[in-house]
């Protein structure tokens, strides 16, 4: 087995473990186990999907849209009003 050292642990969260594991009836140790154990286990969330890739699956079986793009034309000045 494995040990681990957790170094500058706030002190709000060492309390936290330690009451969690007398109400569990668990040392520090099991209890830190029991957690660390659980959350490795579950299954891996999907990675996000961005808003712009959400929209085009979404609409991906209707077929694209071609759009025709205007020219640019240079900025014009403002007008000053002096």
């Amino acid at each position: 087995m494995a040990s681990i050292t957790i170094r500058q642990l706030d002190d709000t969260l060492k309390r936290k473990l330690r009451v969690r594991a007398a109400e569990n009836g668990h040392s520090m140790e099991e209890e830190a186990r029991i957690i660390l154990r659980g959350v490795l286990d579950r299954q891996p969330a999907r990675p996000a999907t961005k808003f712009g890739t959400a929209i085009h699956k979404l609409f991906l079986p209707f077929g694209g849209v071609e759009l025709d793009i205007p020219p640019r034309e240079p900025m014009r000045e403002p007008p000053r009003f002096d």
